[in-house]
């Protein structure tokens, strides 16, 4: 089977899979949060394999499983949260004590675990979460699918050379615009709104899932490896498929708790944003 057969397969098995969960939410949801915060926290200790010791990596992965197993059960938001912040300062205090790699271990920890956490929170259990996380796929996908076009077709100078040679400025800019008028798409669709503080909402949204592009880049170029993993056949590994979706998801879930509160992320965070 050739590169592209495998990409295209995995790609179609992905989308199903996530997209099934997205309109299930709940329990299948979180499972999915669950599965790719622990992927990120494997690929993250492999990538830094240099800096973070066995030991480390083990304590990484208790603490880690300790938190996503709350996630998982549908623990209050905040008891995970504060799982989540407990450790990440239980690592970083180890590093400094013992050494090991604790700075880049707290690191990854927290990395993974807000991906998961945010994504969880953003989708609940309720019809506006699921429109909430289509809003968040749609800015991501159309960012990626329209800089990729845009990149390939006007080209111009690079955005990061040193990070992601073959990213260009034309493309950002592209991705953008690909990226908001997907998400309005979405929000029309489901809610008969498009207005300016929404297409404002996926502009921002847009620039942060390509700045976690470029820093799962640098992470990697750090490393010295192409790929985070094999785990996903022609695609690498999960942090090479949700580095840009977990940036954004994280900002978004930032913005919901500022806006609505840790009751009404999912549920008003669109509502309010659209009647700003």
């Amino acid at each position: 089977m050739t590169n592209l057969n495998q990409r295209i397969i995995s790609a179609v098995i992905l989308a199903a899979i996530v997209l099934a969960a997205t309109w299930y939410g709940g329990l299948a949801f979180r499972l999915i949060a669950a599965i790719i915060g622990a992927g990120m926290i494997y690929e993250w200790c492999l990538i830094n394999s240099r800096e973070i010791s066995t030991g480390m990596k083990i304590v990484t992965y208790v603490l880690a499983g300790v938190a996503l197993l709350a996630l998982l059960g549908g623990t209050d938001p905040r008891l995970t949260i504060a799982l989540a912040a407990g450790g990440t300062v239980a690592l970083f205090v180890a590093g400094a004590v013992a050494g090991g790699g604790g700075w880049w271990a707290a690191a990854g920890l927290a990395y993974a675990l807000a991906s998961a956490i945010a994504l969880a929170g953003l989708r609940g259990d309720d019809f506006m979460g699921m429109v909430t996380i289509l809003f968040l796929f749609a800015v991501v996908w159309g960012t990626d699918i329209f800089a990729y076009f845009t990149g390939r077709s006007l080209g111009g100078p690079k955005l990061a050379p040193k990070i992601s040679p073959n990213k260009t400025i034309s493309g950002a800019i592209g991705g953008m615009i690909g990226g908001v008028i997907a998400a309005m798409l979405v929000t029309y669709w489901f809610l008969a709104v498009a207005g300016l503080g929404l297409a404002l909402l996926a502009a921002g949204l847009s620039a942060i899932s390509q700045v976690g592009d470029l820093f799962e880049s640098a992470i990697k170029r750090h490393g010295g490896v192409k790929d985070s993993s094999h785990l996903i056949p022609g695609h690498g590994g999960v942090l090479d498929r949700v580095d840009a979706l977990v940036a954004a998801a994280v900002a978004l879930y930032i913005a919901g708790l500022a806006l609505a509160g840790f009751d009404a992320v999912s549920g008003d965070l669109l509502s309010i944003v659209a009647a700003l």
